[in-house]
């Protein structure tokens, strides 16, 4: 089986493979901790494009969420922030219910199509919030606040995030 998964992630890295995805996808049915773990090296690695196949390969696996850490690490590593959309939209196979301040975070801070999914996110998962979670939000809202020239798109992202934030603090409220 381990030379079948080996020969299953080559073929997903071939640069040469036309369809290399349908790979990504047989892995992703296989699953299991040995493909997870494999998939998670690639995810890592230098070659974007096989990373962009192992996310989506993680994406699908039925019990990922070991994987999530390191995908939200990969999607928040300054390196890839103008390429990181295809790694967000990974995250659509994930629970993300705990992970409310870390999409916050790409929605504030990612490219178009990243902070586009994001809010998705943001207004579609229902998430554990805590008033830890929201001291946490405000301090990525301040910092994006302070490190943003104030444009037209800052403006549409300060009403978005603070009807966000306001909505969370009257949860507790109340």
């Amino acid at each position: 089986m381990a030379a079948n998964i080996d020969l299953l992630i080559d073929k997903m890295c071939d640069k040469k493979e036309e369809e290399a995805y349908i790979y990504a996808d047989e892995l992703a049915e296989i699953g299991g901790e040995e493909v997870l773990n494999k998939l998670l090296m690639v995810l890592k690695g230098e070659d974007i494009e096989s990373a962009y196949l192992a996310a989506r390969a993680l994406s699908a696996m039925e019990n990922n969420q070991e994987a999530l850490a390191p995908l939200l690490e990969v999607i928040h590593d300054k390196n890839n922030k103008m390429k990181n959309g295809t790694f967000v939209q990974a995250l659509e196979g994930f629970d993300l219910s705990e992970k409310f301040v870390d999409i916050l975070r790409i929605y504030l801070f990612g490219n178009f199509k990243a902070s586009f999914l994001a809010k998705d996110y943001l207004d579609y998962t229902e998430f554990d919030i805590t008033p830890r979670t929201i001291k946490k939000a405000e301090k990525h809202w301040k910092h994006y606040q302070n490190n943003s020239k104030q444009d037209e798109a800052f403006e549409i992202k300060k009403e978005e995030t603070e009807s966000i934030l306001n909505d969370l603090k009257a949860m507790f409220d109340e």
